[in-house]
């Protein structure tokens, strides 16, 4: 299998003559892991200026990736007539501001997810970008697996039967690592995006979040979903194809810390869910419950995070066609869509109805002819005197 048939682009082949000059807004870990390096490792793309809060850390990146202007003031960056691009890998809350300012004055924009922080702000990002005419991308990166688009192909191809069921399951320990930002947040739209690459649109969503107290105290329901630790969806697609996904910072990751299933009438596929440094790919048929390995090219076992360089030459590859692949990369409409989703999980998560187990444990006591006692009443507890 050729690396072409994983990561194809449709339509018209980049100039190979034009030199895309790149503009980085965000000095933390994610632009010094992915945005700069995966850009200069496209012999088209030139990162020429940084923008970030830090004068220090400014200039460390700076020197360490040969970038020659730096600026404590985004505006002053998105301003330059002579930028084509700019990326985005700041906090969510800047995301809405930063990007209209770069389409505003004429760029492309590549923006982290989730693309904002409300449904609201999402919109109004989309209707900058269809105003402006360029190139708008969100980096949903686990769509650059060539283990997940080896999977897309196969269900497209009919290898599981008609498909009727998606799961996806994501854990770690991150939350002992002092990370910022909720799950909901931050591995929700992911998980929300690969089931809309997968099956289309999204008809209805439900789901809940929760927060886990570092006291040790009962569970709450998180008030702030920047917050939360653990966090779960149910939803069904227009296609008819259903689906659940669970993601958790507190608890202990499977075999490769996350994955997704498909499950059809005639099997289902398995892809590992990463940056790139677990990319694997597996089928199953019933009755069997052994897992097959399916081949995937070479650079799927580098063990590397190379979904990051694959999305962001990706983004590079865009501009210089003036268009996005239509077969891989997210828009902004499709950062807009996740956001629906994840606002939906938020509201369904205040007014799930629970049903009190006492009611339906006294219920079978008055039905049942065996005698059930209470822990007070068998021994096991005792009352305060």
């Amino acid at each position: 299998m050729s690396r072409k048939a994983i990561t194809s682009t449709k339509g018209s082949v980049p100039s190979q003559g034009k030199v895309l000059r790149i503009g980085v807004i965000g000095t933390g870990a994610f632009a010094e892991q992915c945005h700069l390096p995966g850009l200069q490792s496209h012999p088209q793309a030139k990162v020429v200026a940084i923008a970030g809060r830090r004068p220090e850390r400014l200039q460390s990146l700076a020197t360490q990736f040969n970038i020659p202007d730096v600026y404590t003031d985004y505006h002053e960056l998105c301003a330059r007539t002579d930028l084509d691009a700019i990326t985005i890998v700041t906090s969510n809350s800047e995301h809405a501001a930063q990007a209209t300012a770069g389409f505003a004055s004429g760029k492309h924009v590549f923006c982290e997810k989730p693309l904002a922080t409300s449904v609201t702000q999402a919109q109004e990002m989309v209707r900058a970008a269809e105003l402006s005419g360029k190139v708008h991308q969100v980096a949903f990166t686990y769509r650059y697996l060539y283990g997940l688009q080896e999977l897309r192909r196969r269900i497209q191809r009919g290898d599981i039967g008609v498909p009727y069921h998606l799961r996806a399951q994501h854990n770690s320990w991150e939350r002992f690592q002092s990370k910022g930002s909720g799950v909901l947040h931050d591995v929700g739209p992911h998980l929300f995006d690969l089931a809309r690459f997968l099956f289309g649109p999204l008809q209805s969503v439900t789901g809940l979040y929760r927060h886990i107290p570092r006291n040790g105290k009962d569970l709450a329901v998180s008030p702030d979903p920047t917050t939360d630790d653990v966090a779960t969806a149910w939803f069904t697609h227009k296609s008819g194809v259903q689906g659940q996904w669970f993601t958790s910072r507190v608890m202990p990751s499977y075999t490769g810390k996350a994955h997704i299933e498909v499950i059809g009438e005639e099997g289902a596929l398995r892809a590992s869910l990463s940056r790139g440094s677990i990319d694997t790919l597996q089928i199953v048929h019933p009755p069997s419950s052994r897992w097959e390995e399916l081949p995937l090219p070479t650079e799927a076992r580098s063990e590397s995070p190379s979904a990051l360089g694959i999305m962001m030459r990706s983004f590079v590859n865009a501009c210089l066609r003036g268009k996005l692949d239509p077969d891989i990369d997210a828009s902004f409409h499709d950062g807009l869509a996740v956001q629906l989703a994840i606002d939906a999980v938020e509201t369904a998560s205040a007014r799930l109805p629970w049903i009190p187990v006492e009611t339906t444990d006294q219920q079978t006591r008055r039905e049942s002819p065996v005698s059930i006692q209470s822990p007070t009443q068998a021994g096991g507890l005792r009352r305060p005197k």
